[in-house]
This record gives C-alpha cells, structure tokens and sequence, in this order.
C-alpha cells in the first residue's frame, strides 16, 4: 500500500466505545449527540460513536459523563488460539502503539470457542512483541500480607509499571474478538483539580449525568445542602461557563504512535469559557467540607461563581433570584434498613424544600425508598438507578415545587 492509501485508511472512521454507569447509557448517549459525535447509540454498558482519532480525542476532553473512551481497532472471528495468533498479528499495530511505550493487554472470553482468557491475552501480547518490540506489562499482583521494604518496593513499581501501560482490550464474545486501546487511562471522573474530597464522594462523571437527567442545561441556579467536597456544585458552574471537562489532565492517547500534538492543542483551546449569569450554591454543617468545597472550587477556576456555607440543613433558604434545581446526595445506610436511623434528617430536609423552595426542582440520590419517602416530596415515578461507590442509589426528581 502506498503513502496516500495509508493515510487514507488511517483516515477512516471507526467505532468508538464511550463507557457508562450501567442505567445511565441513554443519558450519555443524549450528551454525545449534543457534542456533535456521529451515530451515538446506547448499548449495554456504554455508547457507541462513529470517528477517528480526533474524536477519540475530542470525547475524552469534552464528555463529562464517560467513564473511559475505548478506540475499537480491530474485529475478527477467532475459533480457536491458532487463528486468533495469526489474525492478531495483522492488526496495524505500529501505526498506533510506539516501541518504547510499555502496553498491557487484557482478555476476556463468552460464549467462545477460546475460553482461556489468559490465552487469549498471551497470543495478542506476542504479536505486538514481535511487531514493535514493546515492553508487555502483566497485572501487578495484589498485596498480600506484610513483606520486607524490598519487596513492597518492587510491587509499588509493578503498580506504577501497569498505570502507566497503554491498555490493549480484547474481547471475545460469540466467537468475535473486538480489539480496543483504552485511550483514557485513568478513569475519566479525575478530572485533574479536585484533590480533596469528603468521606463517600459522588464522582464527578455521575454527577454529571444526574445533573443532566434532572433537566439542567446551565442557565439555571443550583443549590447542594450536603456539598460534601463540592462535586455538584463545582460540575454544575463547569458546565455553565463551557469549561472542558478534561482541561486540567493528561490522557494514555498522547503516548500513541499517531498522536498529533499540535492538533490536540488546538482542540484543547477550542472555544472560549463564558461567565455564567447565575450562581451556585453549596452547603454543609461539616466546616471541612466546607473548606475542601471552596479549595476544590478554586482550583477548577469557578470560585467566582460558586459559594459554599457552613450550616444545617434546618437553615437552607433559597438564594435571590429565579428558581433552579436543588440537587443533593445525602448520607444512606451500605445495607438495606440500615438507614433508619436517617429517616429524621430526610424528612428535616424534605420539610425545609417544601416550605421554602417553592418553584424549585429537587433530585435527591438515595438508597432505600423509604428514605426518599420520608421527605414527604412529590417524587416521580421511575427514577433512574445506578451503582455508586458498590451501593444501588436511584435518582429521585420532582417537578417544580408548588
């Protein structure tokens, strides 16, 4: 193939895999399509875009509700190891992985001829070996037990080895095995400038799904009385002045072999952030959430639109000016009916937010039902449900209050 076929064939699009909390794929899906991506379609577990690389790129920096953007660069049949070896070894491999980058790779097998996912994994590490001569990273081992600072040294090394891998992922269902780079890296909830945080925080890719769930475009005011480290609050001022939600961070794509430096700057400068022209507001009775709220606020660069209070939530008035959404994710039992002793600070809240925050929308996280019926609230039916942190929490909205 000459140099102009190549670029061409570079230059075609491919499918891009956005990952999704399990239950919140439509809402992500709804995202994409806003940010111009081609073809979104929900799946299970994620959504599916059309593009290259400049896109793989694009909805790691601007999608604030994926977990991690997987680049799909390969789909064969594979029956058994013999044929999956051979046609792994036809994937263009030094057209994206570089020789000096170390590259971990995983399998996983259903319903499949190849079951053996370990196999699996070993034929694909041995065909980039061979190609490109790059170093193969295993799975650092779990941490057993109390061993000597030598040892504990070299696994603290074998940790960082694999954090810094660029991650192949090969997956073999039906017999057909999709190879995709995990361009991401780190999960795409760190976003690069919230050091501190509260003891169960939201992450910041949940919140904002749930903020998108509940209606909120940006130019409407948002209030959290339990802010914890301020992830509502701060994602909500994000998304109103356009700020970019992967601005502050580095991503695994700019170890690859076809990464362009200069474009990806010019992507990252696109558009100008605008201030918003309501505010947003969070609260909480612990005066260190308060603290880490504001220094977190800081430094995402929304301070000058956000404010944070240290009170109870019997003290919540609503702010001057129009009604918004009051959004919070107040605390729940890790067990069923171990929240019973919470029923009197969810009615406490829902009795403040009836009697004072009429006009209001209201999204409350929870685990049990009984505790979002102990608000007294009109809740509609069917709230969207998701895992946070190992827990099942389901998004509870109303309309605007009376």
């Amino acid at each position: 193939m000459n140099t102009d076929q190549d670029k061409t064939a570079a230059a075609q699009p491919f499918e891009i895999f956005l990952v999704a909390a399990p239950g919140l794929e439509s809402v992500l899906c709804a995202e994409a399509r806003d940010r111009g991506f081609a073809n979104p379609t929900a799946v299970k577990g994620g959504v599916t875009v059309s593009g290259g690389w400049p896109e793989v790129w694009r909805a790691n920096l601007e999608l604030r509700g994926a977990t991690r953007v997987l680049a799909r660069i390969a789909s064969f049949r594979a029956l058994h190891l013999a044929q999956l070896d051979k046609r792994a070894r036809r994937v263009p491999w030094a057209e994206i992985l570089r020789a000096d980058v170390p590259v971990r790779v995983e399998a996983s097998c259903k319903a499949s001829r190849i079951y053996h996912a370990g196999a699996a994994a070993q034929r694909i590490e041995r065909a980039i070996a061979e190609e490109l001569g790059a170093p193969i990273v295993k799975a650092a081992p779990k941490p057993t037990g109390k061993k000597p600072a030598k040892d504990m040294e070299a696994e603290a090394e074998d940790t960082r080895a694999v954090q810094t891998a660029i991650q192949i992922k090969a997956r073999i269902d039906d017999d057909l095995c999709t190879v995709s780079v995990d361009s991401s890296g780190e999960s795409l909830h760190k976003r690069g400038h919230k050091e501190a945080v509260n003891k169960a925080p939201m992450r910041e890719t949940l919140a904002a799904l749930f903020l998108r769930q509940c209606g909120y475009d940006g130019r409407e005011p948002v209030v959290d009385p339990m802010c914890g480290s301020g992830t509502f609050v701060i994602e909500a001022a994000e998304i109103a002045a356009g700020l970019k939600p992967g601005r502050s961070r580095h991503f695994s794509f700019e170890q690859l072999a076809n990464f362009d430096p200069t474009l990806w700057q010019s992507l990252r400068a696109g558009g100008t952030p605008t201030a918003p022209t309501v505010r947003f507001y969070g609260s909480d009775r612990d005066a260190g959430a308060v603290a880490m709220s504001r220094a977190n606020a800081e430094r995402a660069g929304v301070s000058a639109w956000t404010e944070f209070t240290h009170h109870a939530i019997s003290d919540l008035t609503p702010p001057e000016g129009p009604p918004g959404l009051v959004i919070v994710n107040p605390p729940y039992g890790a067990r069923i009916g171990e929240g019973k002793s919470l029923i009197p600070l969810y009615h406490a809240m829902g009795q403040t937010l009836k009697t004072r925050f009429a006009g209001w929308r209201v999204g409350i996280i929870t685990n049990e039902a009984a505790l979002a019926k102990a608000t007294e609230l009109p809740f509609e039916e069917g709230g969207v449900s998701v895992s946070n942190g190992g827990i099942r929490v389901t998004l509870y909205q109303t309309d605007p209050l009376p």
